[in-house]
Order: structure tokens, then sequence, then C-alpha cells
């Protein structure tokens, strides 16, 4: 046996991914009455002492169902595994301490629609571009909710209404960053942080998908030997091939040049 743990094909992995299987499904959609509940929380501060405790009866409730989760996929485990599959599983495992991570999870249900199991490059590129607008979408939406319940109430707040901060979310994890609402709690600007670290992640994704698909376009053209056409915002048609034309002649006359058609073959010159 090696320093690195039992192979990955054994009887405990095999367990561990069964267990998933039948879960995940599962522990998306306490994701989704999370996310209901908290956003109930949040944007409902004058709620009835009845809904209050059902809100918190399900935040609770789902906490506590998730870090049994994280626990049970880590003993499941095979021993000298159980930190690495920790650290190539982050999204679990922080789901289990942050709330935001657990909304993020929600995000899961996505891969399992039949749209997006498909493998060619045209349905793997919508995949991808699906999960991280629903990815982005996610973390925009309830970091704002969890700055709101940071801010609102603090002393020199500028952030104290859901359009406030979502207004702030979107300006900080677009890099821009205007200054006319910011944080003024500590766990106000923790939050700050997460937003412009996806920020960051955000930009650099969008970039790289649009720079993978214009590289992708160009080597389908270069393979069909066809040229690329300049963009233009006149026409949304794809550039036709350009062969080879033939030159005029010496002794073309102006009809074959106005028609701009070749001679046929055995015409003298």
């Amino acid at each position: 046996m090696s320093l690195r743990g039992p192979a990955e094909g054994d009887e405990g992995t095999h367990r561990r991914r069964r267990y998933v299987d039948v879960t995940g499904r599962t522990l998306a959609l306490l994701g989704v009455l999370f996310v209901m509940a908290y956003t109930v929380y949040v944007l409902w501060p004058d709620r009835p002492q009845v809904v209050t405790t059902v809100v918190f009866v399900i935040l609770i409730l789902t906490w506590a169902i998730f870090v049994v989760d994280v626990v049970i996929r880590i003993a499941l485990t095979p021993r000298g595994r159980r930190w690495r599959y920790a650290w190539r599983h982050p999204l679990e495992v922080l789901s289990a301490v942050l709330p935001v991570f657990r909304a993020l999870r929600v995000v899961g249900l996505l891969e399992n629609l039949p749209m997006l199991r498909r493998h060619t490059p045209s349905a793997v590129r919508a995949q991808f571009i699906t999960l991280a607008l629903a990815y982005a979408f996610a973390w925009v939406f309830f970091l704002a909710l969890a700055t709101l319940v940071a801010e609102r109430d603090a002393p020199g707040a500028t952030i104290t209404t859901f359009g406030d901060a979502l207004w702030w979310a979107l300006v900080t994890i677009a890099t821009v960053g205007y200054g006319d609402t910011y944080p003024v709690t500590a766990l106000g600007r923790f939050y700050a942080v997460l937003l412009m670290a996806g920020g960051v992640a955000i930009v650099g994704t969008a970039s790289a998908t649009i720079i993978s698909y214009l590289n992708e376009r160009v080597a389908g053209l270069r393979h069909r030997g066809d040229t690329l056409a300049p963009p233009s915002l006149s026409t949304a048609e794809e550039p036709e091939p350009s062969g080879e034309r033939a030159l005029p002649s010496a002794g073309s006359t102006a009809d074959d040049l106005a028609e701009g058609g070749e001679r046929p073959a055995g015409t003298a010159g």
C-alpha cells in the first residue's frame, strides 16, 4: 500500500459515490429551501412570530443536515484519502461552515438537466456558460442578503436596503467600486472580500470563455481553408468562404471583367 492511500476504485469509494448519487438531489432541494428561508428572514423584518419560528427551524435543520452530510462523505472516503477529498471538494466542506456556500450547492441541480448532459463541443460550452451564470447569480444574490443583515443596523451604515446591497454587490463583483455604498462592519467587509475574489474569478472565466470561442472559430476556418472576415455590426451572417479567384489575363475584355466570370476553357486569349 502506498502512502497516498488505497486506489479510488475500492469498495469504500464506491459506497461514497452511491451515497452521493442517492442524496445529491435531496441536498440540492434542501439548499433551495435554505435560500428561500434566509431570503424571508432578511427581506421580511416585520414578519409574524410564527413565520420567524418556521424560518429558524428550517435554517437550523438544513445547516445540521449539511454538516452531517459532509461528515458522512468524509467517513465513507478510504483512509489516507480523506484530506484529499476535503481539499478537492471545497464547496461541500465550506457549505457546512458558511451559509453562502450552502446556497451555491443549489446550482448542482442544473447539472442533472438532460440538455446539459450532452458531450458535443457546443453542449459542453452551453453547460459551462449556464453553470457559470448560475453560480455568479447565486453568489451575488446571497452575499447581498448576508451583507444587508450585517450592515443595516450598524452606525453610519450606507447599506440599509436590499437595493443598496444588490447595487454594492454588483459594482464590487465587477471590480468597479464607485464608493457610494460600502460596508462599515467587520463581517460586511469579510463578505466584500469574498465578492472581490468572486469578481476576479468571474471576469477571468468570462474572458477565457470568449478567447476559447474565438480560437475555436479561427481554427475551424483554417481547417476548411476559409478566410476569416473582419467583424461587422451590420449583419449576423457567417462569412462566406473565399476561394482563389483567377486574375484576369491581359486579353480579358471589358465584358469579362464586368461579369466577374472566367473565360470558358479553350478560348483564345
